[in-house]
């Protein structure tokens, strides 16, 4: 079953400091939207200078221009639900889109799911409610949500919209968390600007993102280190000696294993690279054959302070070690790992 729904949107939405700069209110989202990258839409039909804030129905916020800010909320939403970071990005303003794109994967997973407070990535379909309201409904194997939008209050290249969040299995709706979401139009399509009232920056909260999820990002790795371990220790019972490197180890892209391409790794892994964590193989001594043969491992943080702090090393009896090295390779004389 997923989470309490207020206990992830306390964690989400009010807990994550390091992810969105809090405290940030309205008024400073205002001023971000005129931007140069914010002008008014030419297309626009109110007279220039008209910032009254009015109420819209969905009609008409949802398609004009090729996708209302209420479509485009929908569409971001329906992205984060699937974890699809590569459609999130395009309702990133184009200054938070390059950061987004430079975070590490988990980053940008761990930011994709505060918009739908779920952990695991889900099928999303939307459907209409009895009010007219939109609902968009993100399934996954440990729960499901829904999130219903409400008419945008619009502004000039300013929409706010309010999503009302609850567990799918909240029937009568006991426990309905309440969030106003910003956009802001930028070159004529609608952008993510805030949650609630805080701004959604990027830029700024890069590293600080990153920070939050080393412990993330270094859990993953020394569960790689062993998942790689156990792919080669498969790839010796199979074939009576070691892989010559990883990429041996990879899927097969004509359906049958080979020993070549053993089908024992992700693409990722048996390229050596994975969330943030860089992995070294290395046979010790000259021999590859039979069960005598010995080899090491290393995963090393690929930007130090950024994707992971500590060094990791399996050595050559199956032990797991790791310190902070500052970058560098670890070794076996590292403090153990259990």
């Amino acid at each position: 079953m997923a989470r309490p729904m207020k206990m992830v949107l306390r964690r989400a939405v009010l807990g994550t400091g390091l992810a969105f700069a809090a405290g940030l209110t309205v008024a400073a989202a205002l001023s971000f939207a005129q931007e140069p990258s914010s002008r008014p839409d030419p297309g626009d039909p109110r007279p220039a200078g008209n910032s009254s804030v009015t109420s819209r129905p969905a009609s008409d916020l949802s398609s004009a221009g090729g996708g209302g800010p209420i479509a485009s909320l929908r569409d971001a939403l329906m992205a984060a639900c699937a974890q699809d970071d590569t459609r999130f990005a395009h309702f990133l303003t184009a200054r938070n889109a390059d950061t987004f794109a430079s975070l590490t994967p988990l980053a940008r997973v761990a930011l994709m799911k505060r918009f739908v407070l779920l952990d695991e990535p889900g099928k999303a379909s939307v459907g209409p409610a009895p009010s007219g309201r939109p609902i968009m409904r993100c399934e996954t194997p440990d729960g499901a949500a829904e999130l219903q939008l409400g008419g945008a209050e619009a502004a000039d290249n300013l929409a706010f919209l309010p999503v009302d969040i609850r567990d799918a299995t909240d029937s009568v709706g006991s426990n309905v968390m309440h969030v106003k979401m910003g956009m802001v139009r930028e070159n004529g399509d609608w952008k993510l600007l805030s949650v609630g009232l805080v701004l959604l920056d990027l830029p700024s909260l890069a590293a600080e993102w990153d920070a939050a999820q080393i412990g993330e990002t270094e859990k993953a790795a020394i569960e790689d280190l062993r998942k790689v371990g156990s792919a080669i220790e498969t790839y010796r019972r199979t074939y009576s000696r070691l892989p010559d490197s990883l990429a041996k180890l990879g899927p097969s892209t004509h359906g049958a294993v080979t020993p070549d391409q053993a089908g024992l790794l992700e693409s990722d892994l048996a390229a050596g690279l994975k969330d943030g964590y860089v992995f070294r193989y290395v046979i010790v001594g000259a021999s590859t054959l039979g069960a005598p043969a010995k080899y090491q491992l290393a995963a090393t943080p690929q930007w130090y302070g950024r994707t992971g702090q500590r060094s990791f090393f399996r050595d050559d009896t199956g032990g797991l070690h790791g310190a902070d090295r500052h970058g560098a390779v670890g070794s076996d004389v590292d403090p153990e790992i259990n």
